[in-house]
Formats: structure tokens, sequence, C-alpha cells
């Protein structure tokens, strides 16, 4: 298969421009994106955007999943749930770049990312003392934080099972992560809260079954 990062472009969600391509923090490996979008919530008549959702994917993940995927529509993608959990799940690396529109404090936005992860692992039957552990450290790593607009959370998601979490406040991305959290599944379950199911983002959701729907395309196309 044709490198996903030589054929990708940057997306673009409100002023968040993300980058086709990233340097996961503390990673030797280049992500391509493989999809970006907004989460946000109507409040009364109007949708509050709070947050802009990047979700990059190491470049072996396009051939990986292209196996069962290829030649699906991206509206098939995009409404498959088992599509989203085999990119959770898969043997790559993933890297999620959360940006904010509107200001968060880290508790406001751990404490939330902790509710979906336990709801996600509670229905799954998995929850145990390790991931209940997991959490306290996920919370604690956020407890001091604000994060103003145009700051960013950062993920990185090892397929040996680990977390690891880096702050910026300007956009950049720094070489080397704050901490890392070996817990298998949190790790899965914090890029599942954002894109699975009930993930918070269905904009990033559509986002990446389009982009990768027409990267298994091009690359059939290539190889005719």
């Amino acid at each position: 298969m044709a490198s996903a990062q030589t054929s990708v472009t940057a997306v673009q969600v409100e002023n968040v421009a993300f980058l086709p391509t990233v340097k996961a923090p503390s990673s030797p490996y280049t992500l391509f994106l493989g999809g970006a979008g907004e989460r946000g919530l109507q409040i009364q008549d109007k949708f509050v955007k709070f947050t802009a959702i990047g979700v990059y994917l190491q470049d072996h993940a396009a051939p990986f999943l292209a196996v069962k995927w290829k030649g699906k529509s991206a509206q098939e993608l995009t409404e498959s749930v088992e599509f989203f959990r085999d990119i959770v799940t898969g043997p790559f690396e993933k890297f999620m770049q959360v940006t904010m529109i509107l200001p968060l404090t880290g508790q406001q936005y751990a404490e939330k990312v902790s509710e979906n992860c336990v709801a996600i692992w509670k229905s799954l039957g998995i929850y145990t003392d390790e991931e209940a552990k997991a959490i306290e450290k996920f919370v604690a790593v956020f407890k001091d934080e604000t994060f103003p607009p145009g700051s960013s959370i950062l993920f990185t998601v090892s397929p040996k099972g680990s977390l690891g979490i880096a702050f910026s406040k300007d956009g950049s991305i720094p070489e080397v992560g704050l901490t890392v959290i070996e817990n298998k599944l949190l790790s899965e379950a914090v890029l599942e809260s954002m894109i699975g199911k009930d993930g918070v983002s269905p904009a990033a959701k559509q986002s990446l079954a389009t982009r990768l729907s027409q990267l298994f395309k091009e690359d059939g196309d290539t190889n005719n």
C-alpha cells in the first residue's frame, strides 16, 4: 500500500488546523491524520463547540484496516461500530490532539473523560481495580491544569498498552510527553470515548470514515 502520509491533507476545524502528519511526543513514529472534527453540545437552540479533536494513525493502520473494510462507503464505515473498534484496538500507534475552542479546566475535562471510560468498561463488563487505579492517576495528571482556547491535550496510545499524556499551550507538539499511564484498557477507552459507539465527536467519526474509505479506494486504484 502506498504511504498514507503522502496522500493525506490537513483539516480545519473552526480556527484549529490539524496538520497532515505529526510526530507524537516521546514516539519515534510520524503519524498521518485519520480525521478530525468538533466536540459540542446542543444547548437550547444552539450547538456549542467546546473542543476540536484530531485522530492520527501510524502508517500501517491503513493497510491493516483495508483488509476488512476496503470497498465500504464512507457512510457504511461511519455507521459501523466494529470499524471504529478496529481503529481503537488495532496493533498500531494512535495520537489524539484535543484543542480547546472554549476554555476548560483540567478537572472538568478529566472528570468527563473518566465518566465516559467507566461507562464503556461497565458496558463491556471489564471494570476492575486496575482500571479504577488508572482512572485515579489520569484525574491526578489534570488536577491543577487550565486550558484556554488554542491550548491542547495530547494523547499517545501505544499498541503495547500505555497512554502517553502531554499538554501544549500554543498549538505546537512537544517532543517529550508529560506522563505515561500503563493501562491498555484506559488507553483504548480514551480513544473510544471520542470515536466509539457513543463517541463525543460524531464529526471526527465521519471525517475518519470519509478519509479512510478514500485512502482504501486510492490504494485499490493504484494497485489495479
